[in-house]
């Protein structure tokens, strides 16, 4: 039996009727990562927030439901995550000119049937004290023989690495892909398993010489006073920075297909677009907004000294495209018997 966490920030979900001023969430986003979001939502506009989180089952649960899903919008990370609110034919466009202008193309749906609210790099951290500084430099570097029992990563259907694994097929095709993915299992220093801290406590603990995880949870570590001994044993790789840039993964949002509440569903969307609300998502939570109008939070640019300060993205990756490959993905964690 799947269990919901209803987080209401003014009412519970409780008439299946709508409410003028109202706006029912269904989030896969932890409720501390949103909360100070949503609450500025309600003090600027006077609308009521409600918001039910889970890790797991919420797109089936807004398909079963049907016309009479309570959702106004979905909340979700990982383009793969977004793609598949469009697939499953669970959202209706958003045709906003303000999160047009606040959202560049490449960071939302052509039709309008997701949108991106915020970007997170899959970045490289390496030993202070066994890796030198410079000696991997790239994402097919973690394929290199001489890495041979080194590397610590979390499970290959996990959701971000599905995205790595995709934006490898889309860059370099499926063949060279399972090559790369291969050799990445063979410089395994053990099963994968664990979040993505996890793998920087492991460079800690010595199980591995490398890791690799998200940007953000660097921040979370360093945050933390029982993990940031971890943040300081670890030199951050943000790969590719010399050829094509890193890949960029999204957080985003969709419109549902059966909304109740769209108009003030699509005004949450604008203001979460939105200068003030992605300059609050930036300084929370370590992630770097899509609105280019607002710069990455000072001390994610104090992770980038080594890079001059600016993350070079790849920008000649489309993100859809990017989503269309994670089934091909996770074909090849199979292949490769990833997680074996």
């Amino acid at each position: 039996m799947k269990k919901y966490l209803l987080v209401a920030f003014a009412t519970a979900f409780c008439s299946t009727t709508a409410i003028a001023g109202e706006v029912n969430i269904y989030s896969y986003r932890q409720a501390f990562l949103t909360q100070q979001l949503f609450a500025e939502f309600e003090r600027k506009t006077g609308h009521k927030v409600n918001v039910l989180v889970a890790k797991k089952g919420l797109l089936e649960k807004v398909k079963s439901e049907g016309k009479n899903t309570k959702a106004d919008v979905i909340m979700t990370v990982d383009i793969s995550n977004l793609y598949k609110i469009k697939e499953m034919g669970l959202s209706q466009s958003v045709n906003s000119p303000l999160v047009k202008a606040n959202v560049p193309a490449s960071m939302r749906d052509v039709d309008g049937k997701w949108i991106g609210l915020s970007q997170r790099a899959r970045i490289i951290y390496t030993s202070k004290d066994r890796v030198k500084v410079g000696a991997i430099n790239s994402y097919s570097d973690l394929a290199d023989p001489k890495w041979k029992g080194k590397i610590c990563i979390r499970s290959g259907t996990n959701k971000y690495n599905i995205g790595l694994i995709s934006y490898m097929i889309n860059r370099h095709g499926e063949e060279k892909a399972y090559e790369w993915l291969k050799g990445l299992k063979n410089n395994l220093a053990r099963k994968p398993k664990g979040n993505d801290r996890a793998q920087i406590k492991a460079v800690y603990e010595g199980v591995c010489d490398i890791a690799v995880g998200n940007h953000y949870y660097y921040g979370k570590i360093l945050d933390n006073q029982d993990q940031k001994v971890w943040a300081n044993s670890v030199n951050l790789v943000w790969p590719d920075q010399s050829g094509q840039g890193s890949h960029i993964n999204l957080a985003g949002i969709a419109l549902t297909k059966y909304a109740k509440n769209k108009d003030v569903a699509i005004e949450l969307i604008e203001f979460l677009s939105s200068d003030y609300a992605q300059k609050i998502y930036a300084e929370a939570n370590n992630e770097m907004p899509v609105n280019p109008n607002v710069p990455m939070s000072d001390k994610v640019k104090s992770w980038l000294k080594n890079v001059g300060g600016k993350l070079k993205v790849d920008t000649n990756v489309s993100l859809s495209d990017v989503a269309e490959k994670s089934k091909d993905a996770v074909k090849l964690v199979n292949k490769t018997s990833f997680n074996e």
